[in-house]
Order: C-alpha cells, then sequence, then structure tokens
C-alpha cells in the first residue's frame, strides 16, 4: 500500500474563517506562508481555539472541513471497499481495471502482499497463487490475441480482492478525524487501516494536536 503525492491546504483561509463569529482576526498569531510544502506554524492562540471547538463537536468544528487533503493511494480492492464507506466529504479517481486490467502482465507486484504470509497451517499459500497467477496470465494473453471478450470476463471474475489499484483522493481533517477515531480504523484488525492509514495521517501537519488530539488529552491524565 502506497501513499504519494500528498498536498495539505487551507488553513489560512480555515483560521480566518474560525474567528468570524467573535471578530477576534486580530488574536490570530499563526505564520503561514507555503502551505503545500507543509512550512506553517500555528500559533498558540489559534492551536488553543482550534482544539476547543474540535472538543466541543462537529457542529463547532466547521473549521476542520476546510482544511483539504489530497494524496495518490495505492491499495488493495478489498481496502477500498471499506473506504467507500467515507463517501461524504470525499472525491477519488481512479485508475481503471476495465480499462487496463489486460495491458500488462500480471505478476505478484499487482497485489497487495506487504504482509503475505506463507506458513499458515492447512493453506499452501505460495502454490495457489502459483496456480492463480497463471490462470489470471492465460487469460490476460488470451484475450489479447484473440479480443474474445470472454476471456475477459473471466479475467475479472477470478481477479482477487488484494489486486492493487490506485486512486487520487480529496478529504478534508474533519473526515480524517473521523476516520482515525478508535471507534472507526484506528485499532482496526487490517493493517492497512491500523499501521499504513494512520501511520500516513500522523504524517500530515499538526495531525496529533487535531486528528489525534484526544490522545494528547490522555497522554496529559496520566503524567498527572
Amino acid at each position: 500500500m502506497k501513499f504519494e503525492k500528498t498536498e495539505v491546504w487551507g488553513f489560512k483561509h480555515a483560521i480566518r474563517g474560525m474567528r468570524n463569529p467573535l471578530n477576534s482576526w486580530d488574536k490570530s498569531d499563526s505564520l503561514i506562508e507555503a502551505e503545500y510544502e507543509y512550512q506553517l506554524e500555528l500559533g498558540k492562540n489559534d492551536l488553543r481555539l482550534m482544539q476547543s471547538l474540535i472538543k466541543a463537536g462537529s457542529e463547532h468544528r466547521k473549521f476542520m472541513r476546510q482544511i483539504f487533503v489530497s494524496v495518490d493511494i495505492t491499495a488493495p480492492l478489498y481496502w477500498w471497499k471499506e473506504f467507500d464507506t467515507y463517501k461524504v466529504g470525499t472525491v477519488a479517481n481512479s485508475t481503471s481495471t476495465m480499462h487496463k486490467l489486460a495491458s500488462t502482465p500480471i505478476t505478484k507486484k499487482c497485489f497487495e502482499m506487504d504482509d503475505y504470509e506463507t506458513e499458515l497451517r492447512k493453506v499452501n499459500l505460495p502454490l495457489i497463487w502459483q496456480s492463480l497467477l497463471f490462470n489470471l496470465e492465460t487469460l490476460r494473453k488470451l484475450y489479447n490475441e484473440t479480443k474474445d471478450k470472454r476471456y475477459w470476463k473471466e479475467l475479472i471474475r477470478l481477479l482477487p480482492e488484494s489486486w492493487l489499484q490506485k486512486r487520487t483522493v480529496t478529504m478534508d481533517y474533519e473526515n480524517l478525524l473521523t476516520i482515525c477515531s478508535k471507534g472507526q480504523r484506528r485499532f482496526h484488525k487490517l493493517t492497512e487501516w491500523s499501521k499504513s492509514f494512520i501511520d500516513w495521517a500522523r504524517s500530515l501537519p499538526y495531525a496529533q494536536e487535531l486528528i489525534f488530539l484526544d490522545e494528547l488529552s490522555e497522554k496529559a491524565v496520566v503524567d498527572r
């Protein structure tokens, strides 16, 4: 699973809008120059207000919906099916399995294999994969040679859920706050969520202070 071409923008206008209700723009103390390069420094006043609004609930933290993230994610189909749960506030354009599936050789590199387990009891996974890859590649070649769509349809039918697909995704910090919460994906049994996605989310600007704010609250209690 890969995360590429991450871009973040919107802190400047999000902070400005956050201070509209009380006309408190003069209290803003953040330094924001080139947001795409993550060159921003949230001031203590702005950060304190942000965290207070986050804790107050979704109707108060509207500024989180104005901080945007764009990223190219390459993930298996079984992961994308779960990600599609988050349709509100997210947009994604994908590479086309239907149009491009037969254009390149089908190898192990086409599938999610990061935590591939070769020694599960009672299951000969290497042999299963060898047979599967052979049959998929045979169908692909037959379709390219004959242009008979029946081969292509069988190829689609047999394609495993671990097939990797790239999508360019746009979402906001409010989406990420939900996705990364304890009740959603932070401790999910799929490591593609609990490890890969969560680790990427933690790399975003001020992720700990905004998206994972609950962890700071817990740490403060422990440290007392």
